[in-house]
């Protein structure tokens, strides 16, 4: 399957089989999302992985998720970004975001190699937004200068979501 197939094949899924991910394949994730590029190769993307219930049952008694079937899903990926990891000297004032902003850009770089690498290996993700901030991290032991931009759940879909709708190209460009 090319690049292009793989971008066009990838939906949201909200629905997944109770089937376990292996963990092989959680890590040949992980290491897709290694390889994604980052500011100064900073490479400050951090998950954290649930898979058992006990801290799923946890992450829902602490309310840190609005919609229901986070929890139901056979994987929870919290990709954390550390704004630590990049070196305070080549700060160039006027040109480079805030360490934190340039953390979440660059977890967000890595996790569309790791959506795009699950849905070649047949999987479904889906990215959550709606979480809260300060629960998650306490519940899970994020440090707290971390990031959370959100997660990813994972898992083999038990839907098939049908195409949605998107702009047109031009819609995109700024420019004429």
């Amino acid at each position: 399957m090319s690049v292009k197939e793989i971008i066009t094949k990838r939906r949201s899924i909200r629905k997944y089989q109770e089937k376990k991910v292996p963990n092989v394949l959680i890590k040949e994730l992980i290491d897709a999302a290694r390889l994604a590029p980052s500011g100064n190769n900073a490479q400050p993307a951090r998950y954290f992985i649930v898979q058992d219930e006990k801290i799923k049952q946890k992450l829902k008694k602490n309310k840190v998720f609005k919609q229901e079937f986070v929890y139901k899903a056979p994987v929870i990926i919290v990709c954390c970004g550390n704004p630590g990891a990049y070196p305070k000297e080549k700060l160039e004032p006027g040109f480079d975001d805030p360490f934190p902003i340039r953390a979440v850009r660059d977890v967000s770089i890595a996790a569309q190699n790791l959506v795009l690498r699950a849905t070649e290996l047949g999987m479904g993700t889906c990215y959550i937004g709606w979480r809260h901030k300060g629960r998650i991290k306490k519940t899970l032991g994020i440090p707290k200068n971390y990031v959370v931009p959100f997660v990813i759940t994972l898992g083999y879909p038990a839907e098939s979501p049908k195409v949605r709708l998107r702009k047109n190209i031009k819609d995109f460009l700024m420019n004429p």
